[in-house]
């Protein structure tokens, strides 16, 4: 049985795409077989993050229109094979499709992958009805930031009204030096608002930057940092694994003091 998976927020810039990328790679490493889907038509992304772009020639909407088979229309993943891509169309607007085609073609990659993460543009309207219409499950990306938080709180709602029960929290950005100075939310204030399960706390990294514009998901390229744990993490955790969260605090601590021991010794 496929599990379907949106990757939502409501607002942009919280760094969904990132996640959905990440997350993917993670699980196909475990052994899933995992197709990630671009919803955001008109400005997609998620091909260039797994450093895919060169290798797009059909996308979704030729495979819906039968101009392809789907199979022409999934982009492997040459560093891990278990891994593929439906890209989304970068000339034509969310209106091109429908909720109906985006839940047809995502039932059809649902025969031969065990995990589907679609990546939901921002917003909420049609784009966002398209990426949800398939879910059977959502992941909610915030960052610990009031409007962020805010507009999460209203994107719960929405999944909810549209019969998606399973809804899991992922607090991405955060910088526990800010957050025990009291200048940042911390994870119990997310959570007191939007009061749904935590399956992971991703940290403000400036190698997430370094790896999105290399096209390679941390998790590939840098597979020892925090982040890439991070997001292994939650990849466990979405197969049920009983995984601590990180101690951010802690791990920075602990590379501060790596980088001495460097210098001192």
């Amino acid at each position: 049985m496929s599990r379907i998976i949106v990757v939502t927020s409501g607002k942009g810039g919280v760094g969904k795409t990132t996640i959905t990328a990440n997350l993917g790679y993670s699980l196909a490493r475990n052994g899933r077989k995992v197709a990630l889907v671009d919803a955001d038509f008109g400005l997609r992304n998620l091909d260039l993050l797994m450093g895919l772009e060169s290798r797009v020639v059909y996308t979704a909407i030729e495979a819906m229109a039968g101009e392809c088979r789907l199979e022409q229309a999934l982009v492997k993943d040459k560093r891990q094979h278990h891994l593929v891509l439906l890209p989304a169309a970068q000339h034509r607007n969310k209106e091109a499709i429908d909720p109906t085609q985006m839940k047809e073609v995502v039932g059809q990659i649902a025969k031969t992958y065990e995990y589907i993460l679609i990546d939901s543009p921002a917003g909420i309207e049609i784009g966002f009805r398209n990426a949800i219409t398939p879910a059977k499950e959502a992941l909610i990306v915030s960052t610990p930031e009031v409007a962020s938080v805010r507009d999460a709180d209203r994107v719960i709602g929405l999944l909810e009204a549209n019969g998606i029960e399973k809804i899991r929290l992922i607090v991405n950005r955060i910088k526990p030096d800010m957050v025990q100075m009291n200048e940042m939310m911390g994870v119990d204030d997310v959570l007191d608002v939007l009061s749904i399960p935590l399956v992971g706390i991703v940290p403000d990294d400036k190698r997430m930057i370094v790896a999105s514009n290399r096209g390679e998901p941390v998790v590939c390229g840098l597979p020892d940092s925090i982040p890439a744990i991070a997001f292994d993490n939650i990849a466990r955790r979405l197969e049920g694994e009983k995984v601590p969260l990180l101690d951010l605090m802690a791990a920075q601590d602990n590379l501060i003091n790596r980088i001495r021991r460097l210098f001192q010794g």
